[in-house]
This record gives structure tokens, C-alpha cells and sequence, in this order.
């Protein structure tokens, strides 16, 4: 069986126009040359897609059948014409963005969101890293974007201020048996246990982030886990205040806040490799933030 495109697409013109010679004025071809492609399709088919014996041709089940199905092809022939045009701009088929782990990801995927909505036929791939995995995906040229915090002095970077997240030691209600008070140290904590998140780097980082060295830990592999943790009065540690708004509000959290431990304002970024080339939809996404 030799079924072709041009067969298909005669056929969907001469059933949407109404008629043959529509179909034949929309193709802008000669009635007799689409009554030829029709009849060679009808025998590729083995079978009769009109039924000729009133005064106007109408499908036959058979060829109800076929179009139907013929619909569907042409619906993805549609698609893979959108898609290899794309290409051909050189409008890249795939998206890499790190997200790191303090990042409020609803307020992220707002604008991914608008970009898929108008870009459907650019992939975007995301990858989830903590702490310094985030950066090290970026610059070893892992990802096109990364939304997390930087060294805003770092000359291979370039940035645009996305927004600021707030990070709080917090405890459960019933772990410490000291009084939470403001004047709480850190040295009167040294006793407890931390949770901490472990960095997803693949190389060695020196860098801690209010990791009390000498104290007992527990280390998960992200946030929303070490909020469970110290929820169940496992450990106390440092949280984004966006996942702890309504614990705190309810009182299942308490903070630590007071004159010597303090919150952190981190700002998150969105942030690009300086002298990458970035293609058309990288570019494109970028302006949206």
C-alpha cells in the first residue's frame, strides 16, 4: 500500500469545501486531476471512500472510517511541519533550567507557564539541585538558566533580581527544653540536633551555610524533608520562610529569631553564563523575568 500525503490532503479539502469542485478551487487544481488522486487512493484502500450512486457523492462507512483517521495523521503532520520550521529558525527544541532549593517554585512556573503556553513546541527540562549543586550545574554548562541564589560579584554570571525569600531558624514547639526566648545563641544550642540540607555539588564544597560543626546533625536530601523533620521535634534548623508561613502563623513552628540569631534575606535570581552563546527561545525566556 503507497498511500501518500497529497492523496490525504485532497481528501480532507474535497470533504471540508463540500464538493469536488470546491475542493479542486481550494487545492487550485483541475476538477479532473482531484477525481484522479481520489480514485488512486480509492485503490491503494481496496475500498470505496464515496458512495457515488446519488446525485452527490457521500462517504461510504469505510471511508467515514478512514477520514477519521485520516484527520488524526493530518492534525500531527501539522505539528511536525510547526516543529521542523522551528528548527530550521534555529529556535532550539529543549530548555535546561536548574532550580535550586530555596527557590519559591509556584512563583517560578508562573512564567514557565506563560512561556510553554506561547512556545509549545520548546521542551523545557528542569533539574532541582541544592545549594552549590545549583551553581555547579550552570557553569559546567549543565543548564541554559538557573533561578537560585549567586555571588552577585561573580563576572561569569549575568542576573536579573527575581525575588527575596527570607531564611528562619525555626524549632518545633516541644523540642527544646530550654525557654525560646530572644536572646537565645547559637552555643546554647551546640547540645540539640540540626537538620541540615546535604549539597548536591558533586565536588567538595567548603562553603556551610549556619551549620553548627561541633552539634549532633541529621541531613536530608531537600526542603520540604527537613520541614518534616523538624516538625516531628527531630531537630531545629534553618528554613525559606515561604514553606513555613502558615506553621509559624499556627504555632507548630516556633522561630528562633532574636538579637543573636537572625534571619537571612537571600536574593534569587535568575542567572546565565556571560559568554554562552544563548539561543532564540533561551533568550526569549530570559526576557520574561
Amino acid at each position: 500500500m503507497n498511500i501518500t500525503i497529497q492523496q490525504i490532503k485532497t481528501l480532507d479539502a474535497v470533504i471540508k469545501q463540500g464538493s469536488i469542485q470546491a475542493g479542486a478551487i481550494f487545492l487550485n487544481k483541475t476538477h479532473p486531476s482531484v477525481i484522479t488522486v481520489l480514485k488512486k487512493l480509492e485503490r491503494e484502500l481496496g475500498f470505496a471512500i464515496f458512495d457515488r450512486s446519488g446525485y452527490r457523492s457521500k462517504l461510504t462507512q469505510e471511508g467515514k472510517a478512514f477520514y477519521k483517521r485520516s484527520k488524526s495523521f493530518l492534525n500531527h503532520l501539522e505539528e511536525l511541519e510547526i516543529e521542523a520550521k522551528y528548527l530550521c529558525d534555529d529556535k532550539e527544541p529543549e530548555i535546561t533550567i536548574v532550580i535550586g532549593d530555596i527557590t519559591p517554585v509556584a512563583q517560578v512556573l508562573k512564567v514557565l507557564r506563560n512561556f510553554s503556553a506561547h512556545n509549545k513546541h520548546t521542551h523545557l527540562n528542569l533539574l532541582f539541585e541544592n545549594l552549590e549543586g545549583a551553581n555547579e550545574r550552570l557553569l559546567n554548562g549543565d543548564a541554559d538558566l538557573m533561578i537560585h541564589f549567586i555571588d552577585k560579584s561573580d563576572p561569569r554570571l549575568e542576573y536579573k533580581d527575581i525575588t527575596q525569600v527570607d531564611i528562619i531558624p525555626v524549632v518545633g514547639r516541644d523540642f527544646l527544653d530550654i525557654p525560646v526566648t530572644k536572646g537565645l545563641k547559637f552555643s546554647d544550642l551546640d547540645q540539640y540536633t540540626q537538620c541540615i540540607i546535604r549539597s548536591t555539588a558533586s565536588k567538595q564544597q567548603e562553603k556551610t551555610y549556619f551549620v553548627l560543626e561541633e552539634s549532633p546533625h541529621i541531613t536530608v536530601g531537600d526542603q520540604y524533608t527537613k520541614k518534616q523533620v523538624i516538625m516531628q521535634c527531630m531537630a531545629w534548623g534553618h528554613m525559606p520562610s515561604f514553606l513555613i508561613e502558615e506553621e509559624l502563623a499556627q504555632g507548630e513552628l516556633l522561630s528562633l529569631e532574636g538579637k543573636y540569631l537572625k534571619r537571612k534575606p537571600v536574593d534569587i535570581v535568575v542567572s546565565r553564563l556571560q559568554k554562552k552563546r544563548h539561543g532564540i527561545m533561551a533568550n526569549c525566556l530570559w526576557d520574561l523575568f
